[in-house]
C-alpha cells in the first residue's frame, strides 16, 4: 500500500459522433410551429390604400328567407303571408335587386307540389336564384 498516490481509472474516450436524436426533434418542433404559424403570417398583410371618391365596398348579398311550414303555409322573414301577399313582396324585392336570393327552408311534410307553387311565385316576380337550406346529414 502506498500513501499519497490514487490510481486513476482510465475515462471514456471523446465521442466523435453527433447525437442526431435530439437534433431531429428539435427540427420538428420547428416545423409544427412554422405550419401553425406560416397561414397567419400570409394574412396579416398591412396595407396603406388610399382612398377615391365613387368607391363603395360591396355589401353582403341580399337574400329573403322564406319558410313553408308542415301545412304548407309560408313565412317571409319569420312574418306569415299569403300567396298573393308573397307575390307582391317578391315583386317589390325583384324590383329593389334582381340578384336578390331566395333562401327556402321547406319542411319534409310538405308536398313537393307546394314548393314548386312557391317557386313559380319567385319566378314569375323576376327572382331566379333560390337556395335550398338542409341539415347536414348525420
Amino acid at each position: 500500500m502506498s500513501f499519497g498516490r490514487l490510481e486513476r481509472t482510465k475515462g471514456d474516450p471523446p465521442m466523435s459522433e453527433i447525437n442526431v436524436t435530439p437534433l431531429v426533434d428539435v427540427m420538428l418542433v420547428l416545423v409544427v410551429i412554422f405550419i401553425l404559424t406560416a397561414p397567419l403570417l400570409a394574412s396579416a398583410i398591412r396595407l396603406d390604400l388610399p382612398s377615391a371618391e365613387g368607391t363603395q365596398a360591396a355589401g353582403a348579398p341580399n337574400f329573403l328567407t322564406l319558410v313553408l311550414d308542415r301545412e304548407g303555409r309560408a313565412h317571409l322573414d319569420d312574418q306569415p303571408v299569403s300567396n298573393a301577399q308573397l307575390a307582391e313582396r317578391l315583386a317589390t324585392a325583384a324590383r329593389a335587386s334582381r340578384d336578390t336570393e331566395i333562401q327556402l327552408r321547406a319542411d319534409r311534410a310538405v308536398p313537393y307540389g307546394r314548393v314548386v307553387e312557391v317557386m313559380g311565385l319567385a319566378h314569375q316576380a323576376g327572382l331566379q336564384r333560390i337556395g335550398f337550406v338542409a341539415d347536414p346529414a348525420k
